[in-house]
């Protein structure tokens, strides 16, 4: 009896360690996602790429993910992905990594979201370029675009360039756009677009939201 007790304490104690090395193995690569420290390095070069000096929390992430609708072979697409911490969410809510195209116009962060983000398509360049970007099967056939570009730090007329770009490549389907605004981050009237809050959480630093744009019918 005796042994048999150890044998259960040890099989115990193994499993707990292997836990333990499992969660701190999720926590490594976390961390080797986000990499807060380039997120900071590239908003102090640049904070109109960026929009805030930190990667976005686990939490809204989440809520950008569970708000992506696609059919089974419809595309998604990620502007300006940063350290590829939302990408990592919708590939974890079941996002196939080769049904994401991803564009991020910073050298490192592309190179940085290549390493981090296998099998995911990955694109260096000027989102406001997107048509000549994306290759012509995945044109009109988006099921959700995500926009990380921080929109509300620019006028009008480039703000327009970027939702022209969109459109263009997945016509009536609007775009996701998470903002720490209170109210919605763009003048949607002003782009003949309507706006809804899908998500909210205060549980991102600064708290943030989750709109969906849709063109006006």
């Amino acid at each position: 009896m005796t042994h048999v007790m150890k044998s259960g304490t040890l099989q115990s104690d193994l499993e707990r360690k292997d836990a333990h090395s499992s969660e701190s193995t999720d926590r490594g690569k976390q961390r080797k996602v986000s990499n807060p420290l380039m997120f900071l390095r590239r908003w102090a070069a640049n904070p109109l790429q960026m929009g805030s000096i930190i990667p976005s929390a686990p939490a809204l992430c989440m809520r950008i993910a569970r708000q992506v609708r696609r059919t089974p072979d419809q595309f998604v697409i990620e502007l300006g992905a940063g350290t590829g911490v939302v990408s990592k969410a919708m590939l974890d809510a079941g996002l196939p990594p080769e049904k994401l195209y991803v564009v991020e116009i910073v050298h490192d962060m592309a190179e940085h979201l290549r390493d981090v983000l296998p099998g995911v398509n990955v694109i260096e360049g000027d989102a406001r370029e997107l048509v000549k970007l994306l290759p012509t099967h995945v044109r009109g056939n988006v099921g959700t675009v995500v926009c990380g570009v921080p929109l509300v730090l620019l006028p009008l007329a480039e703000q327009k360039r970027f939702i022209d770009a969109m459109e263009a490549v997945a016509p009536g389907v609007g775009f996701l756009h998470f903002s720490y605004c209170i109210t919605s981050p763009l003048p949607y009237q002003k782009h003949k677009l309507t706006a809804k809050r899908e998500e909210w959480t205060p549980r991102n630093f600064p708290p943030a939201s989750v709109w969906r744009y849709t063109p006006e019918k």
